[in-house]
């Protein structure tokens, strides 16, 4: 009998511990893996998709004329509002007073010209 109880007991621990290696750790970094929510191939509903340039400058031009002004670029602007007016006068090429959505894809963004130093 004390036999058959040494040998559940280390079965028991056994278990205990495959499943514990198995199991997430809390301060391990998220993976794109798909959750049980969400089909395989796709990301959690939660993740928030990257606007690209011509949705943002949609989201920008209020008026929808195609010409993105300054106020209406600033409004969108995170909190640093200098560098926006300092990142809109160097997007606007031609100096017109508005950015068109050439002018705006053909300026990347400002976290590119972090990468390049």
């Amino acid at each position: 009998m004390k036999a058959l109880t040494s040998i559940l007991a280390v079965l028991a621990m056994s278990a205990i511990a495959v499943t514990a290696a198995d199991a997430p750790k809390a301060d391990a970094p998220k993976t794109d893996a798909p959750t049980a929510d969400a089909p395989k191939g796709e990301k959690p509903k939660g993740d928030k998709p990257k606007m690209t340039a011509e949705e943002r400058f949609k989201k920008l031009n209020v008026k929808g004329d195609g010409k993105l002004t300054k106020e209406e670029y600033l409004k969108g602007a995170p909190k640093d509002a200098a560098k926006a007016e300092k990142h809109f006068d160097a997007l606007d090429k031609d100096k017109k007073g508005f950015i068109t959505l050439e002018e705006f894809k053909a300026g990347g963004g400002h976290k590119k010209k972090k990468a390049d130093k």
